[in-house]
């Protein structure tokens, strides 16, 4: 996605600015959830496993790094608006959630077992999710700013891919309780690949 943001102009973080980007990715969160179910109930096998990964990496790669480059992030002003521009888009996605993908039957039954019966256990978990992302997506991209000028994005997926692969393969190797060479762990990895990337991309930058 491109951004309509000005490349001088940096921390945009005005309400209608900030919503108009919830929307646009809202409605992308929302069309990978579709295409993730629909793979997972027409494919298997090595295709399944591919189109999956693709999905989920492109899903991650939005919601972690777009909404920094929308606000330009380089200072607490623009990280913020990026983590509401996720919160704001996860709005958007439960109302889809709500108005089509349940009732179309996006979700398998195994997902509704989880909840109890329920698809409601997990939309406190996607706004959280939501928000988390972009928030510490941003931040790397704010930390690449503060040492080159630019939000290096392609380097921050970078680095991010690294630090969870790194998580990942120390998890399986001490055999961590789930853990193992599977979308979900390296997914899950990401949670905690995003803040070892913030700390690492924080090495080299001056202090005022």
């Amino acid at each position: 996605m491109a951004t309509a943001v000005n490349s001088e102009t940096v921390d945009v973080t005005n309400v209608p600015h900030v919503l108009r980007a919830a929307v646009k990715l809202g409605l992308l969160q929302s069309v990978c959830v579709l295409l993730f179910s629909l793979v997972s109930k027409h494919t298997n096998g090595t295709i399944e496993d591919v189109l999956s990964v693709a999905i989920v990496a492109i899903g991650i790669i939005a919601c972690a790094f777009w909404p920094g480059t929308v606000t330009n992030a380089r200072s607490i002003e623009g990280i913020a608006g990026a983590a509401g521009i996720g919160l704001a888009a996860s709005v958007v996605f439960m109302l889809v959630d709500v108005a089509l993908l349940q009732p179309i039957n996006t979700y398998s039954n195994r997902w509704a077992a989880i909840g109890g019966g329920s698809n409601w256990w997990y939309h406190p978990i996607w706004w959280m999710t939501a928000a988390f992302l972009p928030w510490l997506g941003s931040w790397i991209q704010s930390n690449n700013a503060a040492k080159s000028g630019s939000l290096k994005t392609v380097q921050a997926v970078i680095l991010t891919a690294i630090c969870t692969a790194v998580l990942a393969g120390i998890a399986i190797a001490v055999h961590f309780p789930g853990a193992s060479v599977n979308l979900a762990t390296f997914a899950i990895a990401t949670l905690v690949g995003l803040p070892v990337a913030v700390f690492v991309s924080g090495f080299g930058i001056k202090k005022a």
